[in-house]
C-alpha cells in the first residue's frame, strides 16, 4: 500500500520573478516539516533546491526541482521553478503536473515582469492559484502597494486571508481574515503563538473577513443561501467554497510571509492541506481523443513524463506524474508515441538531487525513474491495451539564433551527441542544421539559456564549442524585365553537349497578366519552400527546343534559385519565360540544357535590376512605464519602426518592426538596460528590400568570400 492516498497528495509549483523567494520558501517549508534539521540559504549556497553547481554560482534557480514534505497527515509535493523567462520551458513543464500554483510576489519591488510572464501560462493551464506577499520584513516593503498592483495584473478575484500588521525590519505578526486570529512570531521565526485580534486592528479584519466571505459566497449558491439565512459561514463551508473557487479560477487567496525569518510557511503548508485540491479534485485529464481519464488508484496505470535529466553515471532520469492507476516497480507500461514497451525497473522520490526508492507511486503523485530507453518529455505511458494519449506540452518558440560549432576540430561527432542530450532534457532549444545557411545553428530563449547549454556541453558532455553569429536568411529577388541568351557547346570526342537557351525573367506579383509579345504553351506555378513563388513558361514555338529539355532548363533555373547570383541567398517571386533556343540532333541531352538554363537565368537576373530582402521580425517587449524611453532608444538604434504601444497593466507593450540582422545580441541588451525588468518575443513578419549601400557591401563580401574560396 502507498503511504498516501490519492486524496491525501497535494502536488504545488512555486511560481514568481527571479529573487521572490521561491527557493526560500521551498526550504522552509522541508524544515517545518521536520525533513531537514537546519535550514540552507540561497547565499550559504547550501538549500536543498539550488544543489546544481551553476545555480550556486549565480545565486538564482535555472531549473525546475521537485522536493517533497509531509505535513499532518498530507504528502506535499513542491515544484521549484527558475524566475527568469529564458528558462520557461521549465516553468511550463511543472504548471502541466502541479495542481496549485503559489505565485510570490515580493513586497520590495511589487509585481515583476516575470510574474505577469507566468500568470499567462496559469491562465492557459487554469492552475489554481494562491498569492503570498513575500519579503515583508525588508525595510523597503509595501504590502498595500504590493497588494494594489496584484488586483491591477492578476483581477479582483484576489482576496485577502492575510495581511501583515507591521512591515519592514520590525514584522513578526500576521493578522488571518480567515481563521479570525493573529498570529505573532519570534525574532527566529517558526511556529507563532495564536492570539486574539488586537482592537484597533478588528474593524479592518471584520471587513476583510467579510469580503472573503461573500466572494466565497458568490461562487456556490448553496453557500449564499448559508450566507443569507445566517449572515456568516463557517470555516469548514469557507474552505470548501474556497476549494471549488478556486478550481474554476474564480478565486485567488492571498498570503502573507518572510521565508527569510521562517514566518508564515506553517500557516501556508496547512491552507495547501485543507483547502488546495489534489489531482482526484481536479477536472479529469482529457486525453487527445477527447476522452476523459479520471485521476483514481484503481483505474489503468497512465504516466505523463514532464521532465527528463542526465546524470553522470547514472543515466537519463524521467520525472512522471501518475494521471491514474498505481504504478508499481517492474512495472512494463507501453510508450503511446512509438509503442516501445517500457520496465519500471526502479521508482524514486525526489528531494532535489536525492533519490528514495519506492514501491509504487499511486494516482496524482510524481515520481521518477531511471533508464527509461526511448522514452522522453511529453510521452504517455500507459497499461497494455489501452489507447491514452495526454495532451503534450506546448514551449514557446524560441527569441535568439547562435551558430554552434566545436572549438576543436575531430569534435564534431562528440557536438551532435552533445546536442541531442541538451535536446532531451530541456526541449526550449533547438537544433538546426541549416543547408540554405551552412552553419548548425542554436535556437533559445535568450542569452542565459545560452550561457547554461555552454556549461551543460562544457562540463556534463566535455566537449568545447565556439557560439558566433547567425547567418542571415536574405532572399533575392528582381525589380524589372531582362532577357538573356546562352549558348553551352563542349566538344571532346564522340558525343559533345549542345544546349541553347532564350529566356525572359520578370518579377513576378499575384494578378500580372500574360507575358507580352509570347506566345504560352505551357505554365507551371511552384510555391517556393523558402517562401515566395517561381512561375515557368513554355514559350517555344517552332519546336527550336523538344519539349523533352524543357524539365532540364527547369531544373537549371532552379538550382541557381537556391544560390542566388547576388549573395547565394535564395531567389523568390520571379517568372521565367522560355522563349528561344537551338538544339543539335546528336549532341543536344538534358546536361546541355540545365547548364544553359542556369547560365541564361543569372545573366537576366544581373540584368533585371536585382533587390536583396532582409527579414523583418515583429518585436514585443512588454516593461515597466519608467523604461519605455530606453526600450524605444535601443529599437530605433536597430533600425527598427515602431509600431505601436499599448498599456498593459503597470507595464508598457512596446511593438516595433526590426530587421533580424540586428537583433543577433538583443537579448542581453534588453536585460542589461532593465535589469531584467523587461521580456519580448519576436516573430519573422515578412522581407523588406534592403538599402542600396547594405545591398552593395553585402554583395561585394559574398564576391570575396567566392575569389577565396576558388584561389
Amino acid at each position: 500500500m502507498p503511504e498516501f492516498d490519492t486524496a491525501h497528495v497535494k502536488n504545488i509549483v512555486l511560481l514568481g520573478h527571479a529573487g521572490s523567494g521561491k527557493t526560500t520558501l521551498s526550504e522552509c517549508m522541508l524544515y517545518e516539516a521536520g525533513l531537514i534539521s537546519r535550514r540552507g540559504s540561497v547565499e550559504e549556497q547550501n538549500t536543498t533546491a539550488d544543489y546544481h553547481p551553476l545555480e550556486q554560482e549565480r545565486g538564482n534557480s535555472l531549473f525546475s526541482k521537485l522536493l517533497h514534505t509531509r505535513w499532518r497527515g498530507y504528502k506535499i509535493n513542491i515544484l521549484d521553478t527558475p524566475g527568469y523567462n529564458d528558462f520557461v520551458g521549465e516553468v511550463l513543464a511543472a504548471l502541466r503536473v502541479a495542481d496549485t500554483g503559489v505565485m510570490l510576489l515580493n513586497a520590495s519591488q511589487g509585481v515583476e515582469v516575470g510574474s505577469d510572464i507566468i500568470w499567462e501560462y496559469t491562465e492557459q493551464f487554469k492552475t489554481p492559484m494562491i498569492f503570498a506577499i513575500n519579503k515583508l520584513d525588508e525595510d523597503s516593503a509595501d504590502y498595500d502597494r504590493t497588494l494594489q498592483e496584484a488586483k491591477e495584473h492578476f483581477g479582483s478575484k484576489i482576496c485577502v486571508v492575510q495581511y501583515p500588521r507591521q512591515v519592514g525590519a520590525g514584522f513578526h505578526e500576521i493578522i488571518d481574515v480567515l481563521r479570525m486570529t493573529r498570529y505573532k512570531f519570534k525574532d527566529t521565526g517558526g511556529k507563532p503563538e495564536k492570539l486574539p485580534i488586537p482592537e484597533e486592528e478588528q474593524e479592518k479584519a471584520a471587513r476583510l473577513h467579510q469580503e472573503l466571505v461573500e466572494a466565497v459566497a458568490a461562487n456556490d449558491e448553496t453557500l449564499m443561501e448559508h450566507y443569507f439565512d445566517k449572515g456568516e459561514l463557517e470555516e469548514d463551508e469557507l474552505k470548501e467554497g474556497m476549494k471549488k473557487a478556486m478550481i474554476n479560477h474564480e478565486l485567488f487567496p492571498l498570503f502573507c510571509l518572510s521565508a527569510q525569518r521562517n514566518m508564515g510557511s506553517g500557516r501556508l503548508m496547512g491552507f495547501i492541506d485543507n483547502v488546495c485540491p489534489s489531482a482526484n479534485e481536479m477536472p479529469p485529464q482529457q486525453t487527445t481523443s477527447g476522452e476523459p481519464l479520471p485521476c483514481t488508484a484503481d483505474g489503468p496505470p497512465c504516466i505523463f513524463v514532464y521532465k527528463t535529466i542526465s546524470e553522470q553515471h547514472v543515466g537519463d532520469l524521467s520525472f512522471f506524474k501518475v494521471f491514474s492507476g498505481t504504478i508499481k516497480s517492474g512495472m512494463e507500461l507501453v510508450n503511446e508515441s512509438n509503442n516501445v514497451v517500457e520496465k519500471f525497473n526502479q521508482l524514486f522520490l525526489m528531494e532535489g538531487n536525492k533519490r528514495t526508492p519506492v514501491n509504487e507511486l499511486v494516482a496524482g503523485d510524481i515520481g521518477a525513474t531511471l533508464k527509461l530507453r526511448n522514452t522522453h518529455v511529453n510521452n504517455t505511458l500507459h497499461a497494455r491495451g489501452r489507447n491514452i494519449n495526454l495532451a503534450p506540452i506546448v514551449f514557446p518558440a524560441p527569441n535568439m539564433t547562435v551558430s554552434i560549432e566545436p572549438a576543436n576540430k575531430g569534435d564534431e561527432e562528440k557536438l551532435a551527441q552533445a546536442l541531442h542530450q541538451l535536446r532531451e532534457e530541456d526541449p526550449t532549444l533547438l537544433v538546426e542544421v541549416s543547408s540554405e545557411l551552412k552553419q548548425t545553428l542554436l535556437h533559445c530563449q535568450g542569452d542565459a539559456h545560452l550561457s547554461v547549454a555552454r556549461w551543460k556541453m562544457e562540463h556534463n558532455q566535455r566537449v568545447a564549442v565556439k557560439f558566433g553569429k547567425a547567418r542571415i536568411p536574405y532572399r533575392e529577388t528582381i525589380r524589372k524585365m531582362a532577357e538573356a541568351s546562352y549558348r553551352h557547346k563542349k566538344q571532346s570526342g564522340g558525343a559533345g553537349q549542345f544546349g541553347e537557351v532564350h529566356l525572359r525573367i520578370e518579377p513576378w506579383y499575384e494578378g500580372m497578366p500574360e507575358p507580352h509579345g509570347l506566345t504560352v504553351r505551357g505554365r507551371e506555378i511552384f510555391e517556393l519552400d523558402w517562401g515566395g513563388k517561381l512561375v515557368y513558361y513554355n514559350c517555344i514555338v517552332g519546336g527550336a527546343i523538344d519539349n523533352r529539355f524543357m524539365p532540364s532548363i527547369l531544373k537549371g533555373v532552379m538550382e541557381k534559385m537556391h544560390e542566388g547570383p547576388l549573395t547565394g541567398s535564395y531567389v523568390r517571386d520571379v517568372r521565367v519565360c522560355v522563349f528561344d533556343g537551338k538544339m543539335h540532333p546528336v549532341d543536344s541531352n538534358d546536361i546541355s540544357f540545365k547548364i544553359a538554363g542556369i547560365m541564361a537565368f543569372k545573366q537576366a537576373f544581373t540584368l533585371a535590376d536585382p533587390q536583396l530582402l532582409e527579414p523583418i521580425c515583429r518585436v514585443a517587449v512588454l516593461c515597466p512605464d519608467d523604461l519605455t524611453g530606453a526600450v524605444m532608444g535601443e529599437l530605433q538604434t536597430r533600425r527598427g519602426v515602431m509600431e505601436g504601444m499599448d498599456a498593459e497593466g503597470a507595464f508598457q507593450k512596446i511593438v516595433a518592426q526590426v530587421p533580424q540582422a540586428e537583433l543577433h545580441d538583443f537579448s542581453s541588451a534588453l536585460r542589461s538596460i532593465t535589469q531584467g525588468r523587461a521580456k519580448f518575443n519576436m516573430q519573422v513578419s515578412g522581407y523588406a528590400p534592403v538599402s542600396f549601400d547594405l545591398q552593395r557591401k553585402l554583395t561585394d563580401a559574398y564576391n570575396s568570400h567566392m575569389t577565396e574560396a576558388l584561389a
